[in-house]
Order: C-alpha cells, then structure tokens, then sequence
C-alpha cells in the first residue's frame, strides 16, 4: 500500500517536473522567438525627441514658437525629485527596486481581472519607456511579451534616472504638451523648479487619462486622481504628512480655469514675420527639421519698425477701403436671442473674425444689440461697461446710407476707441466702426548693406488673411520695373544726357496693334533719359527697351533676381510681367549700395537644439576682429565678399535719376524724408496694382496696394497710394538708422547738363534746368545724339514744350482726410498690357 502511495505521488511528481520543464522550455522558446528582430534598444541612448524651434528678435525677446508636438527637452539631471516621485507614485512604485517589469504588479493585475475588475496592463515606466518609444500601443500578448524582453534589456544598459529621463520628456500629458517640461508650461505657465506637490501631483495623474482629465471640464475626476496621486507619495515617504494635508487642501488652479496668464498670451500675435521665417526654413531644412529639431532662430526684424510698416499700410488700405462708401462688416453674426442673455460673449468668442489689428489703438470684436436712427448699440468683447456701448450716426458719415440700411441685430462688427491721444491713448471719447478693407497690400523693408528685412507686412491684418502679399502675391510691377531698363542702357553707353524720343509707336504684336501711350497722352519729342523716368515716360521706356534690345533688359532683371525668366517682349519693358514685393525690394537694395549682390534674409542665424550654428547669413569677413585693440575712433575693416551686379558708377547714375522721381518727377510732394532718397512709382493698366519702392543710403523699403483679384482702383496711383506709406515708415526708419548722402564712386567727374533739353551747360551755370551729371572718366559723352529705337517719328506731331510735365487729363479726388489729389486719367494702351503707365 505504502509502495502504491508513493508511486502515485512519484508519478504525480514526476508529471509536474515535466510539466514545469516543457512549460519552461514552451516559455522560452516563445521569448525565443519573439526576440528575434526586435527593434534595437541601444538607439535610446541618443534619444532626441522632437522639441519646439523658437523664433527669437535681435533683442533676444521670445517672437513666436512652432512645434508638432509641443516637447521641452530637460536633461533627466535637471528634472526635480518632486515631479519624479509623483510620478513614480502614480504609475510605478516599485519602479527603483524592479529590474523592468514588476511581478506583483502582473499578479495582483491578473487577480483583479479574474475576480470581475478591470483589465489593467501592470506595466512598468520601463516597459511603458519601450512601448512609447520602439513598439505599437496594441493590446495584444505579442506586444507585452516584446515589451517584457526589451524593458529587461533596456534596464541592462541604461541607469534608472535615464529611463525616467525618457519617461518624463516623452510622455503626452495632454492639452498638445509633450514632457514634464511643456505640460507645466501649459498648465501653469511655470518651470519644474517652481511646481508645488499638489501641481506636481496633477501632471502625474494625466499621465493615465490626459485626454479625460481635463481641470474645468473633469474639475472633480482630476481633484480625485490628483489626490490619489498625493497619497501615494505620502505612502512611499516622498513628502510628510503636513505637505500632504496642505497639498489637497489646495484648490486646482491653471491656465485653462483662467487663475494663470498662459504663456502663449505673453508672446506677440504671429504675424505675416515669423510665418514667413516658417515657410523659408522649412522648405530649406525640411518640415520635420523645423517642427522638432529644437532650433533656436535669431531673426532680422526690428520689433519698433515691424509696428510702424504695419501701421502705415494699415492706414493707407483704409483711407483707400473708406472712399467707396462700401459697408461690408465682417460678414459673421451671431443669434440675436443670445444678446438677451449672458450666452452672447460665449457666441462672440466662437466667431473667428481678425483680433489682431491695433491700428490707431486695438481693435476690439463686438455685437450689434440695437439699431436706432441715430445711435448703434453695442455689446463689446472683453470691455467693462464705459456707457454707453453706442455708436453715434456722425461716425459713419462715410458710409452710404443709414444704420438701418447696414445693420442687423446680431451683426459681428469692429470696434475702436476714439480716445483725446493717439494709437488709443488718452481720455475715451467714444467707439468707432471699423471694417478690414476690401483692398489689400504688401511692404516690406531691409538694409541695403547686409539685406537683412527689418519688417515685413503681407496684408491688412494675418488673422483676417495669412497669404502673405508681400512674398507671395505676383503682381505686374508697373513703372517700378523701368529703373532696370534704364540700367541696362547705362551699363550699354547710354548716359543720363542721352536723348530719346519721346513719340508714338505701333508694333504689329500678331495678336493686334499695341500702342503704348504716355500717362498724359501727350508727346515731348526729343527728351533727356534723366527726364524719362523722372517723369515715367512710356514712349520713352520702349524706345530705349528696343535700342538696348529686350533680350539685354531681360538678362539684367533676371540677374538682380526679379525674375526667373523674363520673356523679351517690349511690353515687359512697362513692368508688364508678374514678380513679388519681396524680388522688387531686393533688386532695388542693388542700386543703393554700388550694385553689390545682397541675398534678402529674415533670419541671421539658427542654432541646432545643442547650440550649434547651422546657419548664418553674414558671410562678411572681419579684418581687425582679431586685434586686441584699434587706435582711438577706428572701426574694424569689414571685407564685403560680395559679387558685383553691375558697375558701382551705373549704379550711382541710376541712383542719381531716381534721386529725381522723389524730387520733381512722380513721387514729388509724396516723398521727403530730409536725407538723399531715391525711387521709383509704378501704377498699372486701371491702377489695377500700384508700387512705390525707395531706399536711403541705409534702408530701402517697397509698398504694393491692389485687389487680391485685380480690378481698376479708381483715383490710386503709385505716387498717390503707395508712396505715402513709404513716407511714413521711413521717418522712423530715417530716425533709428540714419542717411547720408550716396556714396560716389571713383572714376568719373560731374558736367552740368540742361535737364529739359540734355544740353552741356557750363561749370557756373546754375538755376532749376541744371543739373550735374556724372559721367565716366575718359569717356566723352556725345551730346545732340537722338535715338529712337528704330521706330519712326512722324512730322507735324503735337509736341508740348520742353519740361512741361505729365499733365494730362485729370481726375480730383477727396482723401477721407479732406485732402484733394490730383490723379491722372488712364492711358489706353491699346490690344495689349503695357503694364506700366506712371
């Protein structure tokens, strides 16, 4: 019997061992086989996550930030015992006594799943480490066995502060926050270093539920869980009791219930600038590079300038919008029962109208609540009560019609202060409407030296309309092109002296008869080449176009980089080809400095996430950097290493001539900024685009105005629209980087001409009709030589006297302001586009 009791339990016995064997061997031939062709573990001792790339001012002040994933990198060194205890707390721990996965963790796990509970993964923050970083967030045995096997390996190589390094910068913790780092940005807009427990407590609770956590929406949930949190570190000895009774005490304060500023907010509105600095980085580095390569980008503008282009391109669309009459308001509304009830300013804050403009002071976004004869009624986001929230009928005296012809109960519309000051400043006197006009534009302005863009503005407002106008938008240049025509006849043997006919012409284009015309529909006959762009003959324009040869003013427009290709058709030679603000500017930066190639940059230099350059614009070399002292009043010899773009004294004749468009030709009255200032207008078929570009010796600045879908701006001009804004943008700029006179190349020597005419005068010779030319030396400039560019000059034409200027028929326009200008009627120009008129 006893012999039969211990067989059976020798059998028994013996089955078990076998059992546990095959077990043992089934077991690890399935580890076995799952670890084949697992994913490498070793890479995470490199780990770069995706960070966010700052875009910073040359003041160093924080601009904009751009990110897929909102990640701040902190080394794991750098991160509070504080925030790694509470979320070791929260989510393993046993985490520093393990060795990457916890058995009675699983066991209690599976335990729970059998007696009803809910099925939980037990997974450790090692094995959570390889699941976000090398495996599938599946709920599959095949990933927690791989997952398993790597957590095991992983904590072979690495210590436990680094994988908790890597925990912490990877997790998602809600609200597009990556990392520790950014979700207590998000949170509470503060550093690890500053969180309380009971904050530290919160940020470890999302990291179960960070989409169901939510600290208004899930208010208590997260009061709950935050709690848990708290007692768990209480429980394993990382804070005392009297922290933990403090700290759930605390009321749950954020960003997102409003008790904090978010850090966004403190940042400036993006603007046209910084999306610009997005688009040409991440074509040139590549999206994922700019997005989550952590670069630091030092950029070109001028804060103080940036406000002023704005500014003044902002007031000259809306004079231009305000002379129609036209009210268009927003075109939102909301429902006018939410304005008999609180639920109005939740309505409101869900419109997406512009909130951006800060023209003569913010611009704020309000309701139509009533319409009277003579009063509108208001109710105004975000704005105390300074009753009344009305608008009086004297304010839209420029409007056609009545507040009940425009208005609706429940109409979005724009509001500003009229205020004792300006730009909103002063005692409040009452609100203004105000609409985004219809018209937009484009300026843009940089140094002529180094080509860094100091301000950049591609429309009325980039929430209102992020397609930037002033890169991106390609419109005909109009007359602004000329300046290159003229230089390639310079650069060909043609002086300032030279005369042009100034008459009609027919060219048989194939299509039809084109018959360019002067703004003023009028001819000068034989004209100095000065006059001809002073005053922006067209006639003038083709016939030199057509001496030169198109296929030479093609070359020097694309070699100043206004075009890629420019097709040599004399139509082009009027501006008549599309091209970018940004080109024109660029090219016109050329002239200013001697005709020295310089590259338009916004950014000077960008540093990677360890603080490396990658990129740097200046290319310039510093001579004297490298001595360690210079003699009293001496600067370091910078050595330009630039390319030249065309003779420095062409340049300074163009210059010169141009000098003259500001002084009595198509900008006079519009331009004057005290110092020497060049440039050039330009005002298309039907003022359907117009340009004003300019420089000093030291910034060079272009305004664009039209229609985003082109179409006749009655009364605009060049000279008219455009140049005043470069008038205003370039007193500042005048004011912070000065202007001297243009630098005079060596070479040449002066003879005073007759401009009227192209006569040599004497060395005395003075009055309005002279003016000193420079001409090179050893080159005799021949004077009395007319050309026609081969086109014939008919006799008996009705020639106006020499220095009569463009007059022609004209048009008399009030300005908003009350101010009267005068504006030419538009030239027909026949079967084809001449582009330029003026």
């Amino acid at each position: 019997m006893i012999r039969f009791i211990l067989g059976f339990f020798g059998s028994i016995f013996s089955w078990l061992t076998l059992a546990a064997i095959m077990g043992a061997l089934t077991l690890g031939a399935i580890f076995w086989m799952y670890s084949r062709d697992l994913p490498s573990h070793e890479q995470l001792a490199n780990y770069q996550p995706p960070t966010i790339s700052r875009i910073y001012s040359g003041q160093g002040r924080l601009m904009d930030e751009f990110a897929r994933e909102r990640r701040l990198y902190t080394p794991p060194e750098q991160i509070p015992d504080l925030v790694k205890h509470a979320f070791v707390s929260a989510e393993d721990k046993n985490f520093y006594h393990h060795k990457g996965y916890d058995m009675r963790g699983m066991v209690a796990a599976a335990v729970e799943a059998l007696q009803g509970g809910r099925l939980r993964g037990a997974s450790t923050i090692t094995q959570q480490v390889m699941k976000n970083f090398l495996l599938s967030s599946d709920r599959s045995a095949e990933r927690k066995i791989k997952e398993l096997i790597l957590a095991t390996r992983l904590e072979q190589s690495l210590d436990k502060e680094q994988i908790l390094g890597l925990y912490l910068n990877e997790i998602f913790l809600g609200q597009n926050s990556f990392g520790v780092t950014a979700a207590a940005q998000t949170y509470y807009d503060k550093t690890l270093d500053e969180l309380g427990p009971e904050e530290a407590a919160y940020l470890a609770a999302l990291a179960q539920r960070p989409g169901n956590l939510h600290p208004v929406r899930q208010h208590d949930d997260a009061i709950a869980r935050r709690n848990y949190v708290l007692r768990e570190m209480r429980e394993n000895g990382y804070i005392d009791a009297a922290s933990y009774d403090e700290a759930v005490a605390r009321p749950l304060l954020t960003v997102q219930a409003g008790d904090y500023p978010s850090f966004r907010s403190q940042l400036p509105e993006r603007d046209y600038f910084t999306d610009e600095i997005r688009r040409q980085l991440s074509r040139n580095f590549g999206e994922d590079e700019f997005f989550g390569g952590g670069l630091t980008i030092r950029a070109t503008v001028d804060p103080e300038l940036q406000v002023v282009a704005a500014h003044a391109l902002q007031k000259a669309l809306e004079e231009f919008d305000r002379r129609s009459g036209t009210w268009r308001g927003t075109g939102e509304s909301i429902d006018p029962a939410s304005l008999d009830d609180e639920s109005w300013e939740a309505a409101l804050a869900d419109i997406r109208v512009a909130r951006d403009i800060t023209l003569d002071g913010q611009w704020f976004v309000a309701v139509v609540d009533a319409v009277g004869d003579q009063t509108l009624t208001l109710k105004i986001e975000g704005q105390p009560d300074p009753s009344p929230w009305e608008v009086p009928r004297s304010d839209i005296s420029w409007m056609t019609g009545s507040f009940h012809d425009n208005f609706s109960r429940g109409d979005v519309v724009h509001v500003r202060r009229v205020t004792s000051g300006d730009d909103g400043a002063g005692d409040f006197i009452r609100w203004s409407l105000r609409q985004v006009p219809e018209i937009q534009g484009g300026f843009m302005a940089m140094d002529v030296n180094t080509g860094r863009v100091l301000a950049m503005q591609g429309g009325f407002s980039y929430q209102y309309s992020v397609f930037n106008r002033a890169t991106q938008a390609t419109r005909q240049p109009g007359s602004s092109f000329k300046p290159f025509v003229y230089a390639a006849a310079l650069d060909s043997g043609f002086s300032p002296a030279s005369i042009i006919i100034d008459a009609p012409i027919e060219i048989d284009t194939g299509a039809g008869i084109w018959r360019p015309q002067n703004a003023s529909r009028k001819f000068y006959g034989p004209t100095p080449l000065r006059t001809g762009i002073e005053q922006s003959r067209n006639l003038m324009t083709v016939r030199l176009a057509q001496e030169v040869g198109m296929d030479v003013v093609a070359s020097y427009a694309e070699r100043f980089g206004v075009y890629d290709h420019l097709d040599p058709f004399l139509a082009n030679a009027l501006g008549s080809s599309e091209t970018t603000l940004f080109h024109m500017v660029a090219a016109y930066a050329m002239f200013a400095n001697g005709g020295e190639r310089v590259e338009p940059t916004l950014v000077d230099r960008v540093q990677d996430r360890w603080g490396r350059t990658i990129y740097r614009h200046d290319t310039r070399i510093c001579d004297d950097c490298g001595t360690e002292a210079l003699p009293a009043g001496d600067s370091p010899r910078i050595t330009a290493n630039r390319e030249r773009v065309m003779d420095a004294i062409t340049a300074y004749q163009l210059t010169s001539m141009m000098q003259g468009v500001v002084q009595r030709g198509t900008a006079a009255g519009a331009v004057n900024l005290g110092v020497p200032t060049a440039g050039k207008t330009g005002t298309t078929n039907d003022s359907r685009d117009v340009w004003f570009v300019g420089f000093t010796s030291n910034v060079v600045a272009g305004c664009y105005m039209g229609y985003d879908t082109p179409r006749r701006m009655a009364g605009a001009s060049g000279g008219g629209t455009c140049a005043p804004v470069f008038q205003e943008f370039m007193t500042e700029a005048v004011r912070k980087y000065g202007g001297g006179k243009f630098k005079l190349p060596p070479g040449g020597h002066f003879i005073k001409i007759d401009r009227f005419s192209g006569a040599r005068l004497p060395d005395d010779a003075s009055g309005d009709y002279v003016v000193a030319e420079y001409f090179r030396d050893g080159e005799e400039p021949l004077f009395g030589v007319m050309f026609d560019g081969g086109f014939a000059m008919g006799a008996n034409l009705p020639l106006f006297l020499p220095g009569e200027i463009d007059g022609g028929d004209t048009t008399e326009v009030q300005t908003s302001t009350g101010e009267v200008v005068v504006i030419p009627e538009r030239a027909d120009s026949g079967q084809v586009a001449a582009g330029g008129l003026y």
